[in-house]
């Protein structure tokens, strides 16, 4: 092998394990950046999505925008807003856009099932009031999270345990398509 051949594979190769070691560095920050965000007054379904707007081809004023909604399981104590961000956060990455796209459906089908197995698994649920152990709805319930500071303390745990297990997801599914 020719020296101007071995450089260039030299070069790809330490390309290639800089741009791995970036996607850690970047795995690392995601999960601060909802927690920041969180911090910052947003809910905790535009903190997750808005960490990833970058990586997913929408401004992060965008993401805040689609997850406004969604917080404190669309208000009703449902699915934690963490994990909608998520979930929306992994349907802009994976989701089906096409018609008749089957591969696609099942990819983001299978992300979907891996992000509420995990979250769960971590967390014992994946429904606010659950996680929180009351009623969102109601005005004791309220009085009594906010008593115990579940939203400020609580929450911003359940912000990050979403972000880490997309960044797991995307690492993977990222893994897997390098594999094929």
């Amino acid at each position: 092998m020719s020296l101007v051949k071995r450089y260039y594979i030299m070069n790809i190769e330490e390309s290639q394990c800089s741009a791995r070691t970036e996607r850690k560095k970047k795995a690392v920050k995601k999960a601060d950046v909802a927690v920041d965000l969180y911090n910052r007054g947003f809910h905790c379904s535009q903190a997750v999505l808005a960490a990833f707007a970058d990586e997913l081809g929408v401004t992060e004023e965008v993401a805040l925008r689609l997850g406004s909604c969604l917080g404190t399981g669309m208000r009703k104590g449902e699915v934690c807003g963490a994990c909608t961000g998520a979930l929306m956060a992994l349907g802009l990455k994976y989701g089906q856009d096409r018609e008749g796209d089957a591969e696609s459906r099942q990819r983001s089908n299978r992300v979907c099932d891996k992000l509420m197995e995990r979250f769960s698994e971590a967390n014992g649920s994946w429904l606010c009031n659950d996680l929180l152990g009351y009623d969102v709805t109601t005005p004791h319930g309220l009085q009594v999270i906010r008593e115990q500071k579940l939203f400020t303390v609580f929450c911003p745990q359940m912000v990050r345990s979403a972000a880490e297990i997309v960044e797991q997801i995307m690492k993977e599914e990222s893994d897997a398509c390098d594999e094929n």
